[in-house]
């Protein structure tokens, strides 16, 4: 007897405001609360289905969002462009880890949201893909981080790991 294939699970549906469908993109985890779960590997990685599934079963996990794999099939679908919907998704899970964290990315004046970037896959490839870490700093928000650490060689020392970070993976 032959097996069924195994089917990839397809990102989930949501009214938009124009009260069409529009497909999401974006899966918010914190806060006690996650969108996806360990099962959803193929739509959402190996790291943010574990993410989600560590937060829906209680344990600590700092908030955050993962992007889904469909959004790369997309990109290539259709002409390297991207999702209408996926920038205003990405804007809601940034508003709901300023909410979890009480604090907001780019603040120059308070305490700034500082994210980590990390690409992901279906399949778990240690050491194989990128990271950026401390995004959010820039010449103003990291006098905020002096400010509300006070310490200035952990502030300039995160901006110095962001700017080389991002130059090596970005540019």
């Amino acid at each position: 007897m032959a097996k069924k294939a195994a089917k990839k699970p397809a990102a989930k549906k949501s009214a938009a405001k124009s009260g069409g469908k529009s497909t999401k993109y974006v899966y918010t985890w914190g806060g006690g609360k996650a969108d996806g779960n360990g099962s959803m590997k193929a739509l959402l990685g190996g790291k943010g289905a574990n993410l989600a599934e560590m937060t829906r079963i209680g344990l600590p996990v700092p908030p955050g969002f993962t992007v889904t794999t469909e959004v790369c099939t997309y990109y290539y679908d259709h002409k390297r462009s991207y999702p209408a919907e996926l920038r205003g998704q990405m804007e809601a899970g940034i508003r709901n880890m300023e909410k979890i964290m009480g604090c907001k990315f780019g603040d120059a004046k308070g305490m700034p949201l500082l994210v980590a970037v990390r690409s992901g896959a279906r399949d778990s490839m240690p050491g194989m893909m990128d990271t950026i870490l401390n995004l959010g700093l820039n010449d103003q928000t990291v006098e905020a981080l002096v400010n509300a650490t006070r310490n200035e060689r952990f502030a300039w020392d995160c901006y110095r790991r962001f700017v080389q970070m991002y130059g090596d993976v970005v540019l």
